[in-house]
């Protein structure tokens, strides 16, 4: 209970207004969005109150048609981010809107894949009453911005003028909010460098595409604030999100050595799984404490949903290695009152429960670990607090483990690697086309950038350069070495 103590006082310290990301110098404050009286500063108060209000009033101008697109009302809408950017917003979307009766449709750019911008381009009915969000928090992440400017081009070729149909949601003075003001666009919403982009579904990155689907965002906000009120409890079990960490720290002897399983019986939760991952993992994920002591803590999520699953991985669960724990999530009522009996006094929601209660109790035979939560409606208000239980939940496991749960150094890691790649790229293609009419090995290629060169990579760039046509390679005879030059077509 010692470690519990320290955990409750460090996030009564955060929920003040500590600063809790030592490594930027931040506060973490994705609990004021849900209660603005508790923000240390009048100022911020303010600022989460008025851009809420803004956020529902940008939404209800919509769907009354005084802000409309080129062609007409908007009835469509594309959400451009990645990571925490997109994955609430898609979970929020998938568990909330009811498509029949939602005033707008939604999609998402959530990759720099072209196949993918391609599917998602090849089903807008009209890009002129078609509305896009830009989500980054720094204005420059690289897989939002290719989406950025691959919809402009889009909207070009259609003879359309990207600004009237295109939103920010954006720090302040950043890239993309610079651009945004100097193009134009229709607005342009905060995201506050308190709130990480893990845990910003109830700012404007959540909020406002919710809120266009017609989605009750105030229940959202109500669910995670009712959570967060019972989640302050310093009794261990009288506090949900404490006996959840509990779990986690009992299953995996404090070391993440188990995964976590996550299942939930309703369709509508099914990528719950995909958005705890980055919640947990991101947060949880981490080579050090925060002294500096080496630990590699963490705690792997996958999941699908049930039943599905019991025809799909639950053999293993029950009869392979026991590495993991299940968390299963049930919703007691049926979100549609219509339905029937399938059998005698049986409905379709009936076998859901029983075979969720049936794998669970074979898990448990099979000396396997679980944990249930229970709704009893899949609606705004419990997603809501479905949410804020498992943030509040990573807030305190990371305190037990004493890891910053609030910053992601490998992401930046590899934001960094990739850079360097790209940058090796570009200086592949400047050496080929300067020798246009010359084969070149990748060892020689590799040789002529500099000793810092990776073959490897340069490798992976050829052939990936071949595949797109931008350069051509010989294997000469049978050999393993590639030659390529520059592609004058």
């Amino acid at each position: 209970m010692q470690r519990f103590e320290r955990a409750f006082h460090e996030m009564a310290e955060l929920e003040a207004g500590a600063i809790a990301n030592k490594d930027e110098h931040r506060m973490v404050g994705h609990y004021w969005l849900r209660a603005p009286e508790l923000a240390p500063t009048k100022s911020i108060a303010e600022n989460i109150t008025r851009t809420q209000a803004q956020v529902i009033e940008f939404a209800a101008k919509v769907h009354r048609g005084e802000i409309r697109g080129t062609n007409g009302r908007f009835d469509h809408v594309i959400l451009i981010g990645i990571g925490g950017s997109a994955l609430g917003p898609q979970f929020v979307s998938d568990a909330l809107c009811e498509p029949a009766s939602s005033p707008m449709g939604i999609s998402f750019l959530d990759n720099t894949d072209p196949d993918g911008l391609q599917r998602v381009f090849s089903t807008i009915r009209d890009f002129g009453t078609t509305l896009c969000l830009v989500v980054s928090k720094s204005g420059a992440t690289k897989e939002t911005r290719n989406g950025m400017i691959e919809t402009m081009a889009r909207y070009r070729s259609k003879g359309l003028r990207f600004s009237p149909h295109a939103v920010a949601i954006t720090g302040a003075g950043s890239e993309l909010d610079k651009f945004a003001e100097g193009e134009g666009w229709l607005a342009r919403f905060p995201m506050w460098d308190w709130v990480g982009g893990r845990t910003s579904q109830m700012s404007g990155v959540g909020l406002l595409p919710a809120a266009l689907q017609g989605i009750d965002v105030t229940g959202l906000l109500a669910g995670a604030r009712d959570c967060d009120q019972l989640t302050r409890h310093r009794d261990v079990m009288r506090n949900p999100a404490a006996l959840v960490a509990a779990m986690w720290f009992a299953s995996g002897n404090g070391q993440g050595l188990r995964d976590m399983v996550v299942l939930p019986y309703r369709d509508r939760l099914v990528l719950f799984s995909r958005y705890l991952q980055q919640l947990v993992m991101e947060s949880l994920g981490k080579s050090k404490t925060r002294a500096g002591t080496p630990v590699n803590q963490g705690i792997a999520v996958y999941g699908n949903k049930g039943s599905t699953d019991q025809h799909a991985y639950i053999q293993q669960l029950r009869d392979g290695i026991d590495n993991f724990f299940v968390t299963f999530i049930e919703v007691l009522e049926p979100n549609d009152s219509a339905s029937i009996e399938v059998d005698p006094m049986i409905r379709s929601v009936d076998y859901l429960s029983g075979f969720m209660h049936g794998t669970r109790e074979a898990l448990t035979d099979g000396g396997r670990q679980s944990v249930t939560i229970t709704l009893n409606r899949a609606n705004a208000r419990t997603i809501g607090s479905l949410i804020a239980l498992f943030e509040r939940a990573v807030g305190l496991y990371a305190s037990i483990i004493d890891v910053n749960a609030y910053h992601q150094p490998g992401v930046e890691a590899g934001k960094q690697a990739a850079s360097r790649y790209l940058e090796t790229q570009v200086n592949v293609i400047r050496l080929l086309t300067g020798c246009k009419s010359k084969w070149l090995t990748v060892e020689d290629i590799a040789s002529k950038l500099g000793t810092d060169a990776d073959v490897e990579a340069v490798l992976r760039i050829c052939v990936q350069l071949a595949a797109s046509g931008r350069i051509v390679v010989d294997r000469d005879q049978g050999s393993p070495i590639i030659n390529a030059r520059f592609c004058s077509t």
